[in-house]
């Protein structure tokens, strides 16, 4: 029975039509992605990136835009072979970036159109990142590794060719990178009356082992100059080794340029302190706050600190809502933040000295970001499940939306979606859940569908109106399938009771939500019970493995993507352990032991596998190490189960090289296909 199922997996079609009429691996890699945008100093226009991947070459390729806030044509600026990043606009109304042109990430500058292009800078090959501009233009900040520790060769320097790390403490890896003995700092520099660098930068943070922005993850957005330039703050997480592994207690510093001092304006809150932001008159400043130590989903507050009075306030204490991309309004009496709102990501504003929150935007979007443009005008990428990222005009007063830019016109032109609802769920548990059900395009009502149950990871990511080019609804419903995306417990934008829940109960009653999900959309009959299966990553990945073992024959195959198969292995080699103790209600060596390793361990329900399973995993994975997937498919194999290993060993968490996610697809679909059969049938 295995090899006929394998081998007849190795044949199936892997070429895409030459006509596109629906969404396809091929052409989700056509697409262009927005990136960065900025909005220039006089509010007209908005600068932004657009990155483009070449299958051939496995690489992708990011430009420079610019359209008009009030709309019309949108103009290409930069179209060189290296990549540009990091674009500023100066007081002067120029545009700054980073080009890898000449071989290494160097500052240009040129005109609002694009002409008069001139190279700034000549820094150190290694190249530098984060850079911004203070708003008067005499300084910019950057951050750059700087070298902090030993490696084998620094202890041994009579053994170069020692393939080997030393390692006494923990933190050595950390998501897909080992510990490179350098830390990233921040560095200030003065700019010359010609525009250029002047001087050298100079370290703000010297002889210290810490990350600035958090690593590795954290970019720009966690660092912030004063209206004056005169002080920067900046995020980090000012502790080593284990302690850093055992903690999210990151926090503001204040570095004061003339001073040459630095303070930390978080002092005492235990939690992620994140993403600085001074007010207009550089009186106060803003940041994301969490209050729970050790809890990385926790929801994220707005502290408000107050330089005269020397006192910070939490102004959204009390509130179900989480903020994120915080923007003062331009009299610096209004904060705007985005927060996850039952299924969407919608622009929320509170007074800068507390009061009541209110709601801006409505509708089946999500904003991801924006940016202010003038008084009660904000500029926001938008996405849906069916459309990738555009920018949009927002009037904050009216809610009211204007399209500026259709980044991929041309490539979707033609293309067939599939509908996109939400619809709400009972539980077991007497609740009720929102569940997002995809339709193939041309969907007919009279007919059965192939349906497969989508586990989100996170574990605490909401499934949103977001766009994905890996978790994309419409090409799964693009194959033929029927979607079944619930908002289990544990996701955000449900309340703070529904969000915390999941933490110390991941095999509990968030897997119960999903069988409520399927068995509720199942009772539709469109849709097909002997074809359904059950797909997800990370903690997705988690549930495909421990419904394996409890789904009583509901699905005909499953396939899990980095998921955790044997808590009691992964917790010690994981990397974030704040995030495993926390999660998991603490170790596996604790007495007495926490029920995540007695009751809600994949493996203990391994022994009533007996569906095909397709495993991905990736050998740079080191917040799910890759013995996870070994482990699981060992299990399959020996048990004489349907299996397959998709292994990467260059990939990390997510599947990021242009021909990687192209196989990724292929291998994930003819699993799909062989098992499911996505060609639609009629009802009986």
């Amino acid at each position: 029975m295995k090899k006929t199922f394998l081998t007849a997996l190795a044949f199936l079609p892997l070429a895409a039509s030459a006509q596109q009429t629906t969404y396809t691996p091929e052409l989700l890699m056509k697409l262009g992605r927005l990136g960065e945008m900025q909005v220039s100093p006089d509010r007209k226009q908005v600068a932004y990136t657009i990155t483009r991947y070449n299958l051939s070459e496995n690489k992708g390729n990011t430009d420079i835009w610019v359209v008009p806030v009030a709309g019309g044509a949108a103009k290409q600026l930069t179209n060189t072979s290296g990549s540009e990043s990091t674009i500023n606009w100066r007081p002067d109304g120029k545009l700054t970036f980073l080009s890898g042109e000449g071989g290494s990430d160097q500052l240009y500058v040129m005109n609002a159109d694009g002409s008069g292009k001139q190279k700034l800078s000549e820094f150190p090959e290694e190249g530098l990142s984060n850079l911004k501009y203070a708003p008067t233009g005499k300084f910019i900040l950057y951050t750059q590794d700087v070298k902090t520790g030993k490696s084998v060769q620094d202890w041994y320097p009579d053994l170069p060719k020692a393939d080997a790390k030393l390692i006494d403490d923990l933190n050595y890896r950390h998501w897909n990178a080992w510990d490179d003995f350098k830390s990233t700092h921040v560095f200030f520099q003065p700019i010359g009356e010609d525009g250029k660098p002047t001087g050298y930068g100079k370290d703000v943070m010297p002889g210290e082992k810490f990350d600035a922005p958090l690593a590795p993850l954290g970019g720009s957005e966690q660092l912030a100059f004063s209206p004056d330039g005169y002080r920067l703050a900046y995020t980090s997480r000012k502790l080593y080794g284990k302690a850093e592994a055992e903690s999210t207690n990151s926090d503001i510093y204040l570095y004061d340029i003339r001073e040459g001092k630095t303070q930390n304006l978080s002092e005492g809150l235990g939690g992620y302190d994140i993403e600085p932001s001074f007010s207009p008159d550089g009186s106060q400043v803003a940041w994301l706050s969490m209050a729970t130590p050790g809890f990385e989903s926790d929801r994220n507050g707005i502290v408000v600190y107050d330089f005269k009075t020397k006192k910070r306030e939490d102004i959204t204490k009390g509130s179900e809502q989480a903020a994120g991309n915080i923007r003062w309004s331009q009299d610096g009496k209004t904060i705007y933040f985005v927060s996850v709102l039952e299924g969407t990501e919608q622009l929320f504003s509170i007074p800068s000295k507390g009061g009541k929150i209110k709601q801006l935007t409505k509708g089946a979007q999500n904003y991801n970001s924006f940016e202010l443009a003038g008084n009660n005008v904000a500029i926001a990428n938008k996405t849906t499940q069916a459309t990738p990222a555009d920018l949009v005009r927002i009037d904050l007063k009216t809610g009211r939306e204007t399209t500026l830019t259709s980044i991929n016109q041309q490539e979707l032109t033609g293309v067939k979606t599939g509908k996109s609802e939400a619809r709400w769920v009972k539980t077991t548990d007497g609740k009720q859940m929102q569940v997002y059900v995809i339709y193939p395009p041309d969907f007919d009502a009279s007919k059965k569908y192939p349906t497969l149950l989508y586990c989100q990871g996170g574990p605490q990511s909401p499934v949103t109106q977001s766009w994905s080019y890996r978790w994309n609804f419409q090409l799964l419903a693009a194959n033929g399938y029927i979607v079944v995306a619930p908002n289990r417990r544990g996701l955000p934008g449900f309340g703070t009771e529904w969000n915390n829940s999941i933490s110390g109960d991941w095999g509990g009653q968030p897997i119960q939500d999903y069988l409520s999900a399927i068995d509720a959309v199942s009772q539709e009959p469109y849709v097909d019970k002997d074809r359904r299966g059950c797909v997800g990553a990370s903690y997705g990945g988690y549930s495909v493995y421990q419904l394996a073992g409890k789904h009583e024959g509901r699905f005909k195959t499953f396939i899990a993507h980095a998921g955790l198969y044997n808590l009691t292995s992964w917790y010690p080699s994981t990397e974030e352990m704040f995030f495993a103790k926390h999660d998991m209600g603490g170790a596996p060596w604790d007495n007495p032991l926490p029920k995540s390793y007695t009751d809600f361990n994949p493996q203990l329900f391994a022994k009533n596998w007996d569906t095909p399973i397709l495993v991905i995993h990736g050998g740079k994975d080191f917040r799910v190490p890759e013995g996870q997937g070994m482990e699981a498919f060992g299990t399959a194999q020996l048990r004489g189960i349907p299996s397959r290993f998709l292994y990467f060993p260059n990939e990390g968490h997510w599947i990021s090289k242009p021909q990687n996610a192209m196989l990724w697809n292929r291998v994930f679909f003819d699993w799909l296909a062989r098992a499911l059969k996505p060609d639609v049938q009629a009802a009986k």
